[in-house]
């Protein structure tokens, strides 16, 4: 491809594409072989990265599979009461939000995250094997704990990944197939906890909890060795495809903010995490988001929920499944249609009205059919989570290493949320709804939170647009730094294309 034009970076054998100029970038666009090439790419990297749907199917099994142990004798092989069960569920969480900054840093310097990636995950599934020999509370708290703070690697990686890799137009869908796998695994869950222990019960007794641990996490170390044959590296280094196809998975970042995705040499490792602490936008994200994921406790106790419908135990557990069929379903049409419309807002907040409805209905009616349906309307809030989440790599765009802080940091502090959670949803007289007024509040709060954060948005492109006028009044301006003097200089937006704006 003759219009390709690369210059060397500041790695070796990697090369980092830099159109000579805007007309130049658009006879590019326009190329007939660059389309070609860029429709290969394109598939072949979302056949790569579809594992990342498996992983986080088995993530989320290793990490919630205890809900379902717990019906099946866990509490009491343990002799844990409600308050110990709960630290088990919480504690996962401690582990898992120190590492995800740390994880994300370290995943954004080295040139082969699916390494990175696929040992994280030989040793939680290791990790997770262990879940089925403990024999007391202090042992089941600290394999939590341990799992939790390996099983961090994963979700803050893998968004950093595919956003080196999709533009912010892409994005949004790709999002959602990736958290598609925590919402199978929600259904899938229950369908394998349902065949494990209907079947190896009356052979094993009580131990049948104890081999749906092996089993899954057995499972989770087979899938980890994939990783390091399938999932993509970097746009520069991935092995696969051709050099044209790299070329092209360079120049699509170049085009869709205006700078190359990487970061300068002269940078160190704290310097994202830096740029990331002082930005007030992701503090805004940070609590919105915590909000949000403590509205979506229910998650973790889902089985529990559906219990209430008064079926058995393992009518129930296949009943927890087609719920999460559902929202998966409106989450990919969801997530499609905010990447059709480049909006973000509104495709957060609508699914978690619906979220609301469900939570109001509970509160109102023992109903059998009505609260079921509820459940459904619960579960699809998630819609709104999943697109909440390419909400903070389009809003960090550059550079690199401060969106894989922003990832981590956002994503890490959420997690206070599920700590929270756990001890939300007790059972009292009124069944579950004191807990549904909290998860009601925090859907209030995360709405509140997302109109804030969509403001300053709207400013800041404000801000942008301005700065644009103003180079376009003078014509004795001649450098970005110099059109831009007249807009705060504190966001990475700045250094963009002209004409670069935030997703609101």
């Amino acid at each position: 491809m003759a219009e390709l034009k690369s210059t060397p970076s500041h790695q070796s054998g990697n090369s980092i594409i830099k159109p000579h100029d805007a007309a130049e970038a658009l006879h590019i666009t326009k190329d007939p072989r660059r389309i070609e090439i860029e429709k290969k790419l394109v598939r072949k990297l979302d056949m790569r990265c579809s594992l990342f749907v498996v992983i986080y199917i088995m993530n989320y099994l290793d990490r919630n599979n205890i809900a379902s142990a717990k019906g099946k004798g866990l509490t009491r092989d343990l002799n844990l009461n409600a308050t110990q069960y709960s630290t088990c569920l919480s504690i996962l969480y401690v582990g898992y939000i120190l590492m995800q900054i740390p994880s994300n840093m370290i995943i954004n310097k080295i040139s082969r995250p699916s390494w990175y990636i696929g040992t994280a995950m030989l040793i939680w599934g290791a990790i997770s094997t262990c879940s089925g020999v403990v024999t007391t509370y202090g042992g089941m708290v600290g394999i939590r704990f341990c799992l939790g703070f390996v099983e961090a690697a994963f979700l803050p990686g893998a968004l950093l990944i595919l956003s080196k890799w999709y533009t912010r137009r892409e994005l949004t869908l790709r999002n959602a197939i990736l958290f598609g796998g925590n919402l199978i695994s929600n259904a899938f869950a229950a369908l394998v906890a349902a065949g494990v222990l209907s079947n190896m019960e009356g052979v094993l007794g009580h131990a049948a909890w104890r081999w749906m641990f092996w089993i899954e996490g057995a499972a989770t170390m087979f899938f980890a060795l994939l990783c390091f044959f399938v999932l993509p590296d970097l746009p520069t280094n991935t092995k696969g495809f051709t050099e044209e196809e790299l070329e092209v998975a360079q120049l699509r970042l170049l085009e869709d903010v205006g700078e190359a995705d990487q970061d300068s040499s002269e940078e160190s490792i704290f310097s994202g995490l830096i740029m990331a602490v002082k930005d007030t936008k992701i503090y805004v994200m940070m609590f919105t988001l915590t909000a949000y994921v403590v509205g979506l406790s229910f998650n973790a106790f889902f089985p529990s929920l559906t219990g209430t419908l008064g079926f058995s135990y393992i009518p129930t557990l296949l009943m927890s499944s087609p719920p999460w069929v559902f929202a998966t379903i409106v989450s990919m049409l969801n997530a499609w249609h905010a990447d059709r419309t480049q909006e973000k807002f509104w495709h957060i907040v609508i699914p978690m009205f619906f979220g609301l409805i469900g939570f109001v209905i509970c509160m109102a009616t023992h109903q059998t059919a009505a609260r079921y349906v509820a459940l459904f309307l619960q579960a699809s809030s998630y819609a709104g989570f999943i697109v909440f989440y390419s909400w903070i790599s389009s809003s960090f765009p550059r550079p690199p290493a401060k969106r894989a802080v922003a990832i981590a940091m956002v994503n890490a502090f959420s997690q206070l949320g599920n700590i929270a959670g756990s001890y939300v949803w007790k059972l009292d007289a009124n069944g579950y709804r004191k807990a549904y007024g909290i998860v009601t509040a925090m859907f209030g709060v995360a709405i509140i939170g997302a109109f804030i954060f969509r403001m300053i948005l709207v400013n800041l492109n404000k801000k942008l647009e301005a700065g644009e006028q103003a180079w376009e009044t003078r014509p004795d301006v001649t450098d970005k730094g110099q059109r831009l003097e007249h807009v705060e200089r504190n966001d990475e937006a700045l250094d963009m294309k002209r004409g670069f704006r935030y997703l609101i």
